[in-house]
């Protein structure tokens, strides 16, 4: 053993752990509404602000109602006028029934009162059918908000001319009592994950709750569920969308936000190794693991998709009370002989060369 390297080595074992993995997230509210005008018009009244907490069917913004009265006012007349017309049609039938009925004039004279009668009906039903136009109409000059929610951005004031056609809504209202966080996960680790479990559904239901960090790195108070899984691969990432919910009740989450899922995973009886204890090549991973003779053999492992940055979970390649380099790997070579100590043995030295290093320092002085 003299003139051989000593190298710190951990002998394997299993053992229970719970790691995380991390996925960037955008958050958005459960219901992000586009308020936009039915009718056009300048805007004469803002009824909020941005930021604004509104309830449903609260006044948004005003349009311009003058037009539109008008427009209400002429469609009664005209209802009037209609009914009128209706009126004096139905006298006039019935007035030339009873001519007939006399033999004083004919049938000709009977069936044109008829149809000016079924004229003059219909003429009042497309009346009405106009009123109620022209009264849905003025009803749309007050706009108001379909749901509960926060107001987005108003990019209109009062005196902004606007119409049914505008490209930009008058704002946004978003319902954030709820978020929806969405991520992705590959193709990879959801097939592994429909193996272990079967359908879509099981999948879900075997997601745990998942955390959310902020984009300030804290982490958020309420856990989430994951509770749908897009059914389509997105062909240029290779990757599935994912949709966690979050409860929001102080409205510390925004629609438009950012931060990052962390979805816990508990694991029995598994081989965990420092991620410092292996090389990479080629987009695989080796170890080296110390034979009976004390010569290192670089072997291939595989790893879970998970980890905790600093550890890698083993699926494959090495097993309990193997022994394998932790530290210094990058000057090994297959094959080559070294001495092991223990971890504990390669921290004292460690110390030991840090205090003698400190001393020499002090003494030069």
């Amino acid at each position: 053993m003299e003139g051989q390297l000593e190298y710190a080595v951990r002998t394997l074992q299993t053992t229970n752990t719970e790691l995380q993995s991390s996925y960037p997230a955008a958050i958005e509210g459960k219901q992000d509404i586009e308020i936009r005008p039915q009718v056009g018009g300048f805007i004469t009244k803002l009824g909020v602000d941005e930021g604004d907490v509104v309830r449903k069917g609260q006044t948004l913004f005003v349009i311009d109602p003058v037009q539109y009265k008008a427009a209400v006012q002429q469609a009664e007349a005209s209802v009037k006028v209609a009914q009128a017309a209706v009126a004096t049609a139905v006298l006039t039938a019935k007035n030339k029934k009873d001519l007939f009925d006399q033999k004083i004039i004919g049938s000709y004279e009977l069936q044109m009162a008829e149809n000016n009668r079924i004229t003059a009906e219909a003429n009042l039903s497309q009346a009405k059918a106009q009123l109620i136009t022209a009264r849905q109409n003025l009803s749309y000059t007050n706009v108001t908000s379909p749901s509960n929610g926060v107001v987005g951005t108003i990019p209109y004031r009062v005196g902004s001319l606007v119409s049914s056609s505008i490209a930009t809504p008058l704002t946004t209202v978003s319902n954030i009592d709820e978020m929806f966080v969405y991520f992705s996960m590959t193709e990879k680790q959801l097939l592994e994950m429909s193996r272990q479990n079967g359908t879509t559904a099981n999948v879900l239901k075997s997601f745990p709750a998942v955390q959310l960090k902020l984009a300030d790195g804290s982490v958020y108070t309420e856990t989430g569920k994951i509770e749908t899984v897009s059914g389509v691969i997105d062909q240029s990432t290779g990757s599935v969308r994912l949709r966690a919910t979050f409860k929001n009740p102080n409205h510390l989450l925004k629609s438009g936000g950012s931060g990052s899922v962390v979805i816990p995973y508990k694991s029995d009886n598994v081989i965990l190794i420092p991620q410092t204890a292996t090389v990479e090549v080629q987009d695989k991973k080796y170890v080296y693991v110390v034979k009976a003779d004390n010569k290192v053999a670089s072997t291939m492992i595989e790893v879970a998709q998970l980890d905790n940055g600093a550890d890698y979970l083993v699926t494959a390649g090495l097993k309990a009370g193997d022994r394998i380099v932790v530290e210094g790997i990058a000057s090994l070579q297959d094959g080559m002989q070294i001495k092991p100590i223990t971890e504990a043995e390669s921290a004292a030295k460690q110390e030991q060369a840090v205090h003698m290093s400190a001393g020499l320092a002090g003494k030069k002085k």
